[in-house]
């Protein structure tokens, strides 16, 4: 079991406390809450996560609506292509052995 003071204390955003709650859920781990043990601090903490679960679903749409409006005007999405002196290079060293 975690204990903590209040559920400020445990993420410094709403998507992180989602994602640290899920890590908990996870590991099977409890939480405990001192300032929201009672039945409306509880209520609280679950709205909290719905807004959290809104608000990453909000940014989700926004970046794909801003993904497909680049691709519309033409831009070209993702890393620039290394010059083929540096690829060669990269080739021999994983031949080598080296990298992953």
């Amino acid at each position: 079991m975690i204990a903590a003071w209040s559920v400020d204390r445990l993420g410094r955003s709403l998507q992180d406390l989602v994602g640290f709650l899920t890590e908990l859920q996870t590991l099977r781990c409890h939480l405990y809450l001192h300032q929201q043990a009672r039945p409306s601090g509880r209520a609280m903490f679950q709205m909290l996560g719905v807004f959290a679960v809104f608000e990453r679903g909000m940014i989700r749409e926004r970046v794909n609506s801003g993904l497909a409006r680049a691709k519309a005007k033409g831009v070209k999405l993702g890393r620039r292509r290394v010059k083929p002196v540096v690829e060669a290079r990269i080739r021999e060293l994983r031949a080598e052995g080296m990298g992953c």
